[in-house]
């Protein structure tokens, strides 16, 4: 990420230095003035994220302390014991996965990362050869780069924060391509590491395709200027609905749902806060490497390569989230924010974006993180079945994109 975030300003110089020798005396105050308004945009951005974060983070803090993560977390264990048969029966890392699992579904990012490292830790407990990725260890990693995100709450603040008219118009989209980068991934796995496919994975994975297949049905039905309006106002709708089930679960709890709603949303503030160096690091980059030239040319030489064999070129915008997203969430998100910035946050380019960014994980810093926290130093094909789930998320996000919004 040290080199990416440094070669970002180095090709923009370079390029700038290129059309400045060729005449453009302007290119140099360009690349200043940009990253001096990209600085600006991220503060802007942190800002106006405070209270929107503050709210979610209030929330699921309520679902937490409820114990419904917890719920969540029990009702997928049927299924983890048969795609980790080596873990045992009741073993805690058990509970670990399904929590992290859960969290992740419920975008409890503050959580998921540590309930992830501790799922990592008790699996490492279980493996036999400690430098060496255990197949229970590959398979929690390659959902955890696939996102299984069923709620993308923080797509859809940034939405809100540049001016989008129904932020949660990207609902249904983001839904199943996360579903397809999940399932490849999934699917990927079990075939490498033989897991029989019994009744009870039929039952769940038969499950979620069904609920998003009878979805895709249902909307096959509308006119097609009205499937992203009935995404936003289905997207709408269960947001409020998970509000009244947070609270509900609190107050049957019996806890102190004020007192920990304000205790989560101090986090979320602080969320906030954090967010400004980040965005600051990667939004000045991007401006100037935009800037320059340089992101320009690589997307022209994108589009007639595409013109050139014959393929539609509409989603080139986009693709600087998609090359991203792999390597850094943070890289990926400050370019989904300068495509929304630049094309404009409901732009055709814009919406792409956004569902690119919520249909798979970081790749490699999910590696980085989950097998250097315990040592592990072989990691056999969990990379390149993790590259396929970027892949597949990618190339869903493209033709769902094109289906509802093209």
């Amino acid at each position: 990420m040290n080199r990416l975030w440094a070669l970002f300003f180095l090709i923009g110089i370079a390029v700038a230095t290129a059309r400045w020798l060729g005449g453009d005396v302007e290119v140099f105050q360009q690349l200043v003035s940009a990253s001096f308004d990209m600085a600006k945009l991220s503060v802007e951005i942190a800002i106006g994220l405070v209270g929107v974060l503050a709210l979610w983070s209030g929330l699921f803090a309520i679902a937490e302390k409820s114990g419904m993560v917890n719920v969540l977390g029990r009702g997928l264990q049927p299924l983890f014991s048969r795609l980790m048969p080596e873990v045992p029966k009741g073993h805690e890392a058990q509970g670990a996965v399904t929590m992290n699992l859960a969290a992740n579904m419920l975008g409890l990012d503050n959580a998921a990362t540590p309930l992830g490292i501790k799922a990592m830790q008790t699996l490492q407990s279980l493996n036999p050869v400690k430098d060496t990725a255990s197949n229970a260890q590959i398979l929690f990693l390659v959902l955890n780069t696939s996102s299984v995100t069923l709620l993308p709450v923080t797509i859809f603040m940034y939405r809100a924060q540049l001016g989008a008219a129904n932020p949660a118009e990207v609902f249904l989209p983001i839904l199943m391509a996360t579903l397809a980068s999940t399932l490849t991934g999934l699917l990927l796995v079990m075939k490498i590491q033989k897991i029989r496919i019994d009744a009870v994975v039929v039952a769940y994975l038969g499950g979620l395709v069904a609920l998003v297949a009878s979805l895709m049905f249902w909307l096959g039905e509308l006119p097609s200027e009205h499937l992203g309006s009935v995404s936003g106002q289905l997207a709408n709708g269960i947001l409020l609905l998970v509000i009244a089930l947070f609270l509900l679960a609190g107050l049957k709890a019996k806890r102190p749902v004020y007192e920990d709603f304000v205790a989560g949303a101090k986090g979320g503030f602080e969320t906030a806060v954090t967010l400004i160096p980040y965005l600051v690091a990667m939004l000045a980059a991007i401006g100037v490497f935009r800037a320059s030239g340089a992101l320009d040319y690589l997307l022209d030489g994108l589009r007639w390569l595409l013109d050139a064999v014959g393929l539609t070129s509409w989603f080139v915008d986009a693709l600087p989230v998609a090359f991203m997203k792999p390597f850094s969430g943070s890289g990926a998100r400050a370019m989904m924010l300068d495509v929304m910035n630049t094309h404009g946050v409901d732009s055709l380019a814009g919406l792409l974006a956004a569902v690119m960014q919520g249909s798979t994980e970081t790749t490699f810093y999910v590696l980085a993180v989950y097998f250097g926290v315990v040592g592990i130093s072989r990691i056999r094909y969990a990379l390149w079945a993790g590259l396929a789930c970027d892949i597949a998320g990618m190339l869903a996000a493209i033709l769902i994109c094109g289906w509802f919004f093209n």
